[in-house]
């Protein structure tokens, strides 16, 4: 009987030395790489919407962005680091500032925009392409609203 209970122990030690190994010796689990990435585009134009369908934030109350904002938006193998930057007349001219450390560029543009907002989209959408700090980063183009009635195709903006 003795021997059958030293067995049972023996089994049991084994058993918890093994469960306690694989939870708490395996380390925690690899960082994920962080890129970070500035948001750009005219205001109105989608910019904080887009973050924060991205983030699984409500799409209530969002607030055109005065300034800048970050955003850590979490993906499985990764997490993309992004500065929203504000896109009013009196703010674009210090985007530059912000642009140091880039790894990547989101353009967001209004489709559905009048022509002389389109005009300027495009305006700073070419000086940021020629920027020294942004011009070798890749960029992301997105034409936003889409769903407007007086949207442009892809091909007309």
């Amino acid at each position: 009987m003795s021997e059958c209970i030293q067995l049972s122990f023996a089994v049991c030690r084994i058993g918890i030395y093994t469960c306690f190994r694989a939870l708490c010796c395996k380390g925690p689990p690899p960082p994920r790489p962080e890129y970070d990435l500035v948001c750009i585009g005219l205001t109105g134009s989608g910019k904080t919407s887009l973050l924060s369908q991205l983030c699984s934030e409500s799409p209530e109350n969002i607030v055109s962005t005065t300034g800048f904002s970050i955003k850590a938006v979490p993906f499985q193998n990764a997490i993309l680091n992004v500065k929203e930057l504000g896109g009013a007349d009196n703010i674009r001219k210090y985007w530059s500032r912000y642009y140091q450390g880039s790894q990547g560029v989101v353009f967001v543009l209004d489709s559905a925009s009048s022509e002389d907002d389109l005009e300027t989209a495009r305006n700073e959408l070419h000086s940021a392409l020629q920027h020294p700090q942004l011009c070798t980063l890749p960029f992301l183009i997105l034409a936003n609203h889409q769903d407007k009635p007086a949207a442009r195709s892809v091909q007309e903006v």
